[in-house]
């Protein structure tokens, strides 16, 4: 699946409720969703794990989606190389 294809399909699921929730309600239930993938994380089965990770994921693109924010669009950035220094192997924090 791609990126905008999980955007639209959030959007057709969950459009009604998140605009009334708001922006800043669904970003307080992205932080949830971070907080109970940190805790799968450190002590969880690998299916938690990946049950929290698509958890996030879906939050993310519903805030985006909230935020009128094409996230392929907003992604394309990091085609080009890092935002930092523009290479494609990152040397941001590395010494000359």
């Amino acid at each position: 699946m791609e990126i905008r294809e999980l955007q639209r399909l959030i959007e057709e699921m969950y459009s009604a409720k998140d605009r009334r929730r708001g922006s800043e309600g669904t970003f307080l239930w992205l932080m949830e969703e971070v907080g109970e993938l940190a805790a799968s994380i450190r002590e969880g089965t690998r299916e938690e794990k990946e049950g929290e990770f698509a958890d996030v994921l879906a939050w993310l693109v519903t805030l985006a989606n909230v935020e009128g924010i094409d996230l392929e669009k907003a992604l394309r950035k990091y085609t080009e190389g890092c935002p930092g220094c523009g290479e494609m192997v990152c040397h941001c924090n590395e010494k000359p």
